[in-house]
This record gives C-alpha cells, sequence and structure tokens, in this order.
C-alpha cells in the first residue's frame, strides 16, 4: 500500500505527513516508519532532508547494462 502511494506520487519528492494522507486508511506512525526503513534498506527509497524519493527502477534492459557495464574489452 505504501509502495503504491510512493510509486503514483506527482512530484518527486514526499513528506510522511503526504503519504499518511494519500493512505485509504489510517496507519499507525510507528509502522509506517519500520515500513520505510525496509523500503530505504532495500534501496527503493531514498530519504534525504527535503522528505522522501521513490528510487526503484524495475527496468530489466536498465538492471542488464547496470550488471554488464558498457565497456567491452
Amino acid at each position: 500500500m505504501v509502495e503504491n502511494v510512493m510509486k503514483k506520487m506527482n512530484g518527486s519528492v514526499i513528506s510522511i505527513a503526504e503519504i499518511k494522507r494519500k493512505l485509504p486508511r489510517q496507519v499507525n506512525h510507528n509502522t509506517l516508519m519500520v515500513i520505510l526503513r525496509y523500503l530505504e534498506e532495500s534501496n527503493k527509497i531514498l530519504v534525504s532532508l527535503d522528505g522522501i524519493t521513490w528510487i526503484h527502477n524495475s527496468n530489466i534492459n536498465l538492471r542488464r547494462a547496470i550488471k554488464i557495464g558498457f565497456e567491452n574489452k
């Protein structure tokens, strides 16, 4: 539920208060903090002073390019 809100956000940065407002039902603050910590540790979000940004990209071609690299020797 939290991932869907983060993926569909209009701007590039969202605050915790905005996430709470956009969730379809009330979520406990501590539970939301645990979810956000998990998303940050799994490299799906970036938490900064400005707010939270969704950074995960599931594009297979991009993942392959990063894994293989661009230099062929």
